[in-house]
């Protein structure tokens, strides 16, 4: 019951937090509005201010759990800093807030000219550092600090960190459509849940308090947002058995992969059960005009 409690604390608090800070943003934009504008896939403007907002919400969310857990009962959950709740919470935090860094980075600074690991490594292979090299480099060394803070054996720590870094950049494969890289996350989230991991509810009730600005094509969550939310899923995900873990990254490796050769909103749309999922909560996608019409 208390952790349940301590669980919808956090989900309150991360929320709250994700809504005030949009609003925050953009009565007053960082760097003023054109630097957050992007165009859609109907080619019209969204903001990109969602992103940094759900960050800042998961992150006020988790040291709400964190703060909890201290005060709780101090032989149940030991509150003193060096305590491995408080060490899996600053990994989780860490995780979260380096994600957003490099991929707010890359979305102010980037061109958005190479694309994916093959457009990035081909750029560093002729002597030119993209933004999103700078990003991949950023996350994953991000990753390997949060999974050492998080504490386990060498192998236990390769694993983390490739989790944090995986699930950083899987999320944000998917973030090409209105609510999708949040459906996605929400879906990973539930069986994380499941599974027991309750850190997962402050990134995701985060995320789901800016969903209908995303369903909405007013916002999106842009290499910020996204990757701050796959990172801290994938840093919930340290708990899990050495063999979850171990077929978890398997599964985010195939998937990323593939993306590279597949497209994934194709596939989506040709199946109509993900299709479906896909289009809940959506405007309905446009029409062919008639001819002559």
């Amino acid at each position: 019951m208390r952790r349940a409690v301590s669980a919808a604390t956090a989900g309150a608090c991360a929320a709250g937090v994700a809504r005030l800070a949009y609003s925050a943003m953009n009565r007053r934009p960082p760097g003023g509005p054109k630097a957050w504008s992007r165009t859609n896939h109907r080619g019209e403007p969204v903001t990109l201010l969602e992103g940094p907002a759900v960050a800042a919400g998961a992150l006020a969310g988790v040291l709400a759990q964190a703060v909890q857990a201290c005060l709780a009962s101090a032989s149940e959950l030991p509150g003193s800093p060096g305590s491995p709740g408080w060490r899996r919470a600053a990994a989780l935090a860490l995780s979260g807030a380096g994600a957003a860094a490099f991929g707010a980075y890359d979305d102010l600074a980037g061109s958005g000219d190479r694309r994916g690991f093959r457009g990035h490594l081909g750029a560093l292979r002729h002597g030119e550092v993209t933004t999103g090299a700078v990003k991949l480099g950023g996350i994953g060394a991000t990753g390997i600090i949060s999974a050492a803070l998080a504490g386990g054996s060498p192998t236990d720590v390769i694993l983390n960190a490739g989790l944090v870094a995986g699930g950083a950049n899987l999320v944000n494969l998917f973030d090409l459509r209105p609510g999708r890289a949040i459906k996605v996350a929400a879906a990973s989230g539930t069986l994380l849940g499941m599974a027991g991991r309750d850190s997962v509810t402050a990134p995701l009730a985060a995320a789901l308090a800016l969903l209908p600005e995303d369903l909405g094509e007013r916002a999106m969550l842009g290499d910020a947002g996204a990757n701050a939310l796959g990172a801290m899923l994938g840093a919930s995900a340290a708990g899990l058995s050495r063999p979850a873990r171990t077929t978890l990254l398997a599964g985010i490796a195939a998937l990323t992969v593939a993306s590279e050769k597949v497209s994934f909103t194709k596939v989506i749309a040709r199946t109509p059960a993900l299709n479906w999922l896909d289009m809940l909560g959506r405007r309905p996608a446009p029409q062919p005009s008639e001819p002559g019409g």
